[in-house]
């Protein structure tokens, strides 16, 4: 199934003890690029990353996740109370000293450095398969995008092949006529010359010589394998990622559309060489964002 690289999804979990929010986007990228931003995971970090490289061959991931714990005892609190009496005592003495009262209250305790800590704790086995299968699910919403665009790039795909193939075949008839049309060009030029001497043996060999020196046969040829290969690469059934085999061949079409347009005589084949050149065109603007 040919997929884009491009996509969105925004999902929210809930389990008895745990509510998920998990942001996926994917963006065009020659390689697999990874990107984490959220709740520290651990080592669960690596495997959603290796889930994601399962689905996602190639492309920018950017993956979001936040969690919020629903019961107060998944949260550690914690009080520094060697540090706090240590505190209490040394204030207890400095006001003695000074001999001004002593007041310190919970809020300002909670400023002084080191002496709270709050932190969530560890996953359970049960959070874990929970935050595993819903990263999936919402991973399966991201594939589903990417091969819907897919499928709507591969159409416009064979859109601009049909095109690219009807101008071959309007060049190919050009090209039957062009010995006939070169041999009374010749014969014209020869006659305004006043050169009626001629012999006709001449004038079929200047004729195969100008038509050897045009010869655009191989560069057709390799359009229509090249054509060929592509039309075969973007069928539904192909089951593997192709955005960079479909670039490739774009970039030879692209080669062999200039030689023929270099080598071409007849402004007829000219013209439809351009035609082909800006369906080429089109086609590596798309392919790019293929997987």
């Amino acid at each position: 199934m040919i997929r884009s690289m491009t996509g969105f999804a925004e999902e929210n979990f809930k389990s008895q003890t745990l509510r998920l929010r998990i942001f996926i986007k994917t963006l065009n990228h020659r390689f697999f690029d990874w990107v984490y931003r959220g709740d520290n995971l651990g080592e669960m970090e690596n495997i959603l990353r290796v889930i994601t490289q399962k689905k996602i061959v190639r492309g920018r991931v950017e993956v979001l996740l936040e969690m919020d714990f629903l019961s107060p005892e998944r949260w550690e609190f914690k009080v520094n109370r060697p540090l706090l009496k240590r505190i209490v005592k040394e204030l207890t003495l400095l006001s003695r000293e000074v001999a001004l009262p002593f007041n310190l209250t919970i809020e300002q305790l909670l400023r002084v450095p080191q002496l709270v800590s709050i932190s969530q704790k560890e996953l359970t086995r049960e959070e874990k398969t929970f935050v595993l299968n819903a990263f999936d699910k919402a991973l399966d919403k991201i594939v589903s995008q990417r091969e819907k665009e897919g499928r709507e790039i591969s159409r416009q795909l064979i859109r601009h092949l049909e095109k690219i193939k009807k101008s071959i075949e309007v060049i190919e008839s050009i090209i039957k006529k062009q010995p006939r049309q070169l041999e009374e060009k010749l014969k014209r030029k020869l006659q305004d010359l006043n050169h009626n001497s001629y012999s006709e043996e001449r004038l079929s060999e200047e004729v195969a010589y100008l038509m050897q020196k045009f010869d655009v046969a191989e560069e057709i040829s390799r359009i229509k394998s090249h054509l060929n290969s592509f039309s075969e690469l973007v069928q539904p059934e192909v089951n593997e990622p192709v955005g960079k085999k479909l670039d490739f061949l774009a970039q030879e079409l692209s080669r062999e559309a200039n030689t023929l347009n270099a080598k071409a005589q007849d402004l007829g084949i000219i013209k439809h060489c351009l035609q082909i050149k800006n369906e080429i065109e089109s086609i590596r603007q798309q392919v790019q964002n293929l997987e």
